[in-house]
């Protein structure tokens, strides 16, 4: 819980991360160039009393995470999103077995995503109903520019992507994370384009669709979609840092997402370990749009603490304390299946 002037709110980071990106897990140059440009980011967008070492940030390891999630980043709740990225990585990327098991261990702090590859076929929608059964999943994180063998990404609209979304109604996964945002190297932009997003949210209407990165850089093309799919919904990760670097930028970004959307579809996320969510959610909770922008309305604070954490809680079903609420609480009304033709 984060205390400011008086108000209390709930923080649920609803992106984050446990990795393992050290020489020996990298099984090819790739790996090196995929946690290089994950450090540029961090190192570019973050203050200076903010920044890691490199050989710090190939691995952070669960007591890590703990003390700067939930003892110094003033984080209620978070959830983890783990890409697997096993052509760069000899044991993928996101640590299953380590996240997984922290979570286990700290059900009131920590929810685990899973991740799946239509390209893994029939036997990966079995080990999905496996991981499902095993895991207690809520939701997923899918990465559709990730390698796998030839191909160099899939589309959400593939069929059998949606083989794999039929499987996620059947095992009672609702959510649906897909990484929709900036290229990483080697990564192919076109393969996070967002367009995709469209179709599937139409023909699934009972599933939540979180658009981590919220599109960009296709920023406008994403509220575009949002605006008439309400299953749709707006991640910040990697959108947050640039409070610090470009406030304008941000305050565009945030202004059009309220305009577009509403108030109760977009989730704070600090990325972690790109970031660490205390100086995120100080700067969220001082930042106001300027007022030269008159074109957006200013925040107010009911609205940041909508976005800090109780829409996310609504969407996951995580309690919050009642005086931690606010007087219009965020809506999630069950969505309703439809046949796919």
């Amino acid at each position: 819980m984060y205390t400011k002037d008086g108000e209390k709110y709930f923080i649920l980071d609803a992106h984050i991360a446990l990795w393992d990106a050290r020489p020996e897990n990298q099984r090819n140059v790739h790996g090196k160039q995929f946690i290089d440009c994950f450090y540029d980011y961090h190192r570019n967008l973050s203050p200076a009393s903010e920044l890691w070492p490199y050989e710090e940030y190939l691995y952070q390891g669960g007591e890590r995470l703990v003390r700067d999630l939930f003892q110094d980043g003033y984080v209620d709740h978070a959830i983890f999103q783990p890409a697997r990225l096993g052509e760069f990585y000899v044991n993928g990327f996101g640590q299953t077995k380590e996240a997984f098991e922290l979570a286990s261990a700290n059900p009131d702090k920590l929810t685990y995503n899973h991740y799946f590859d239509p390209r893994d076929g029939e036997r990966g929608l079995d080990r999905l109903r496996r991981d499902a059964q095993e895991m207690h999943l809520k939701g997923v994180k899918l990465y559709t520019a990730d390698w796998h063998g030839d191909s160099r990404g899939y589309k959400l609209s593939d069929p059998w992507t949606y083989r794999y979304l039929e499987v996620c109604r059947e095992v009672g996964i609702k959510n649906v994370h897909v990484h929709k945002g900036p290229t990483i190297r080697p990564l192919d932009r076109d393969a996070f384009d967002v367009a995709d997003v469209d179709h599937v949210a139409t023909d699934f209407t009972d599933l939540n669709f979180v658009v981590e990165h919220c599109g960009l850089p296709r920023l406008e093309d994403f509220c575009w979609i949002a605006t008439q799919e309400p299953n749709v919904y707006a991640g910040l990760a990697v959108a947050m840092p640039f409070i610090h670097t470009r406030p304008r930028y941000f305050a565009q970004i945030i202004g059009e997402l309220l305009y577009w959307l509403d108030e109760n579809r977009i989730f704070f996320s600090s990325d972690y370990a790109l970031w660490t969510p205390k100086w995120l959610v100080e700067t969220f909770v001082d930042f106001q749009i300027p007022e030269d922008m008159s074109e957006y309305a200013p925040l107010t604070t009911d609205q940041k603490k909508k976005i800090l954490g109780l829409n996310a809680a609504a969407v996951y079903d995580i309690p919050v304390p009642a005086e931690l609420q606010v007087a219009n609480p965020p809506q999630h009304a069950e969505p309703q299946a439809v046949a796919v033709a």
